[in-house]
């Protein structure tokens, strides 16, 4: 094993960048963010989604759940695609993964999985998010790497 291939917490610079996406324009310009910073690192870019639980209600209208999935593997598609172009264009070693679940229960545990050096979201828009927590703010709580919030 070469040394560039331990994993070592406080080297210079990350070696693997987590992103999560969702298609706001926040989690966008998160991505974009974390790829200027992978490409000046020369870090591994890893891009992740995660598709939330259709909402129990959802069940109640026999179309919502075909609806719901549609939109969720349309989203994925265009992250997926807008992920491979931009790396190409930057020249950049990027890896996109999708994830179904509670967004901070997935993205920690891919982050740890990996292990990344770095976790970077988008600033939530929501306003709720401010009483209950962003997935930010429950990122940052359980202080296993250094995340930044891009807003």
């Amino acid at each position: 094993m070469s040394s560039r291939d331990r994993f070592e917490r406080g080297t210079d610079g990350p070696r693997v960048i987590l992103v999560g996406v969702d298609g706001s324009p926040t989690s966008l310009r998160a991505a974009a963010y974390a790829a200027g910073l992978a490409r000046r690192q020369a870090s591994r870019l890893v891009a992740v989604y995660v598709a939330e639980p259709a909402p129990p209600m959802a069940g109640w209208v026999p179309a919502a759940q075909a609806v719901i999935r549609d939109a969720t593997a349309e989203v994925d598609a265009e992250l997926r695609a807008e992920l491979a172009h931009a790396a190409q264009h930057l020249g950049v070693d990027a890896e996109y993964r999708t994830a179904r679940g509670d967004p901070v229960t997935e993205i920690a545990r891919v982050a740890d999985a990996l292990p990344a050096d770095a976790v970077l979201v988008g600033a939530s828009e929501q306003a709720g998010h401010r009483v209950v927590g962003s997935v930010a703010v429950r990122l940052v709580r359980l202080g296993r790497w250094p995340v930044t919030v891009v807003p």
